[in-house]
């Protein structure tokens, strides 16, 4: 692909977000960024959070962990990852039922205000706190991806560094987003949603074209593929079925219905009835995308395999090397708009998420005129913006294994708390002292989960922790809620 080409599409696409953002901005106010004044049709909301819920995580990552190892053994990973993804349809159960319902009839814009409510302020200030961690470090792990392919695209045929690649990037979902917000994303995730299947129907039509398959014999050939096995019973591996299901279901409670970016979307339907709708819709249709982006995974090994390519070091590289380097310029031009759409479908929500939490959660927004806002709102925009830079540079440097790996590890360890804050607010009626030991609490449960997971071989029989990490992490913060509920004994 010529970098000109690369420029080319580049521009065209973020005019067209740009031109998006210029309709829906149109005299927007606070309500508008925040909650898009409560009007978006659920339809519109569930079709444009398929993009955000995959993300650029997803669009390469998860073709390329087919083909990966699970360490110590000669096992792939392969089609396991679909466990996981089996086990969103309890979470998104969970979210529709219980979480928010919960929401709407507090009314809420951020929804850690409900610990606000339920426990305090120690305990509201905490939850957000680590919601806001984690969405930084996440979204940017993210957003780290298509700046890689846009490095590799184009940047590196003119020596330019990495550091103005994640510059841009952040830049660019900056114009877009700054006046409209949620207004602005609700709209601008459709049209990134669509590019995005479309990019991954067109790449599986170009790799079927390339190795001679018809339809039936593409879909027989996956089938029987030593990539494609799913299920792995093996009580002792981090990929056993039990593990990855139930771990499948947290992860999407915590990374939907405790998350400020997912959720704002949600509460920006018109009642709860239609935010039911597009969750219900949202979980099924997530399972066949899936497939879908586990069945393109195979072809490109199969591909790589055919036409003698090596395979990268990392898999995350994979995807990118032959679609920039070996497929034709249309295959290219296709990949990189999917990767760009995937990438920002999650990150322009994910930093209007993280200003609304903090200007909600942390600034007295409601002694201020619409004026003053408006200029804290925008502030706290451009903060965010440069803390996402800083995390995509620095990981951009350590980073060495597969970022939906490196994104679900981190959650593990920063959801957690909220997980057993939540948990223990909605299914129990104990009252808590909330004091500091809530925020210690919160920082000593990831440690602990941590220490568990590291000597877990020798404590535990040979057993092996993965994404189900996450639910131990919540049970301990869980556990030290219930020991902060106990009344101390008086003395006699």
């Amino acid at each position: 692909m010529s970098p000109l080409l690369v420029f080319g599409t580049i521009a065209i696409y973020f005019s067209a977000l740009i031109f998006i953002a210029f309709l829906t901005s149109r005299k927007a106010s606070n309500d508008s960024f925040f909650t898009a004044n409560k009007q978006a049709p659920w339809f519109v909301v569930a079709f444009g959070m398929i993009g955000a819920s995959l993300s650029g995580v997803t669009f390469i990552s998860v073709p390329g962990e087919v083909g990966d190892f699970i360490a110590g053994t000669n096992q792939v990973k392969a089609f396991s990852y679909f466990q996981l993804v089996l086990g969103y349809l309890l979470g998104y159960f969970v979210i529709a039922n219980v979480l928010l319902p919960m929401y709407y009839k507090l009314n809420l814009v951020s929804i850690y205000t409900y610990l606000k409510t339920r426990f305090g302020i120690f305990s509201y200030k905490t939850g957000s706190s680590f919601f806001l961690i984690s969405q930084a470090m996440g979204s940017s792990l993210r957003l780290m991806l298509v700046a890689g392919v846009l490095q590799l695209a184009f940047f590196d045929a003119y020596n330019i560094p990495f550091e103005l690649t994640a510059f841009v990037s952040i830049l660019l979902i900056w114009v877009y987003t700054f006046k409209g917000g949620m207004k602005t994303i609700i709209w601008t995730d459709i049209f990134q949603t669509t590019f995005m299947l479309l990019a991954v129907i067109v790449s599986i039509l170009i790799v079927q074209s390339d190795l001679n398959l018809s339809t039936s014999e593409m879909i027989s050939t996956i089938k029987n593929s030593e990539y494609s096995k799913i299920w792995v019973w093996d009580w002792q591996s981090s990929k056993f079925f039990v593990k990855q299901f139930f771990a499948g279901a947290f992860i999407a409670i915590v990374m939907t219905g405790l998350d400020q970016n997912m959720m704002q979307k949600n509460l920006t339907c018109r009642n709860i009835g239609d935010a039911k709708k597009n969750i219900y819709w949202l979980s099924i249709i997530l399972v066949p995308v899936n497939l879908l982006f586990l069945s393109l995974g195979v072809l490109l090994y199969l591909y790589a395999a055919k036409n003698g390519i090596e395979i990268p070091k990392f898999t995350d590289d994979l995807y990118p090397t032959l679609a920039i380097h070996h497929f034709s310029a249309f295959a290219g031009i296709v990949f990189l708009i999917g990767i760009i759409a995937a990438a920002f479908s999650s990150a322009d929500s994910s930093l209007t998420a993280l200003t609304t939490a903090f200007c909600i959660d942390f600034v007295p927004m409601n002694t201020k005129s619409e004026k003053v806002q408006k200029q804290i709102r925008l502030a706290v925009h451009v903060f965010f913006s440069i803390v996402m830079y800083l995390i995509i540079v620095i990981f951009g440097k350590l980073n060495d294994k597969s970022v939906i790996s490196t994104v679900f590890t981190i959650a593990g360890y920063t959801y957690g708390p909220l997980l057993g804050l939540f948990a223990f607010g909605l299914f129990t009626k104990r009252k808590i002292t909330d004091n500091f030991m809530v925020p210690l609490a919160a920082i000593l449960s990831p440690l602990a989960s941590f220490l568990i997971d590291k000597h877990s071989v020798a404590l535990l029989g040979g057993y092996t922790f993965g994404f189900e990490l996450l639910i131990v992490n919540g049970a301990i913060m869980f556990l030290a809620l219930f020991l902060l509920s106990l009344k101390p004994k008086k003395l006699v």
